[in-house]
């Protein structure tokens, strides 16, 4: 007998009914992002960072003094390739996060009035510019904010916690008919 499991994302339910053609201002959930925390080990954490950003096809998102996420939303690489890899390194401890994590990115003309709604940052982008990503709360979570481009973020949740950030992210866009669907459809 052979068993098949169905991957169902856990805002599933959230997107249906909204538009899947994006407007200017538009949300994208990923599917099946790869999203890995790394913590360097004492007196480490120099060449663990310098390891993390020569990696191919990953984004490094700053957690905090010696910790990062690093996250592929093309999901180019398996979890498990990537976490041998920084294993092999040495000087740090890996978690894979992919399954209790959910990557959004929000971008448009309005993005930053949006967040200005659920954030208590500076986005302006001599404040916060592009390629800055940090631990903050976002509609009241425990999330990581990375600036993927002038008008884009991305944002990094807890999965028991998506679907309020979802709601809420949509709640503050309605206004600038915000739109959601997710990557590739």
């Amino acid at each position: 007998m052979t068993l098949h499991f169905l991957h169902r994302h856990v805002l599933e339910d959230h997107l249906a009914g909204f538009e899947t053609r994006p407007n200017p201002n538009h949300v994208t959930v990923y599917r099946r992002p790869l999203i890995l925390s790394v913590l360097a080990h004492a007196g480490q954490e120099a060449a663990v960072f310098a390891h993390l950003a020569g990696m191919p096809g990953m984004d490094v998102r700053v957690c905090g003094p010696g910790e990062w996420m690093i996250v592929s939303a093309a999901g180019s690489r398996r979890a498990e390739e990537v976490a041998e890899e920084l294993g092999a390194l040495g000087g740090a401890s890996v978690i894979d996060q992919s399954d209790g994590k959910v990557l959004l990115s929000i971008g448009g003309p309005s993005v930053r009035k949006i967040l200005a709604k659920c954030l208590a940052v500076d986005l302006h982008p001599d404040v916060f510019a592009e390629g800055q990503s940090a631990n903050m709360l976002c509609c009241h979570v425990a999330a990581n904010l990375a600036r993927t481009g002038l008008e884009m973020f991305e944002i990094t949740v807890p999965r028991s916690l998506a679907g309020s950030v979802f709601e809420e992210l949509m709640e503050m866009g309605r206004e600038f008919a915000l739109t959601a669907s997710f990557s590739g459809g």
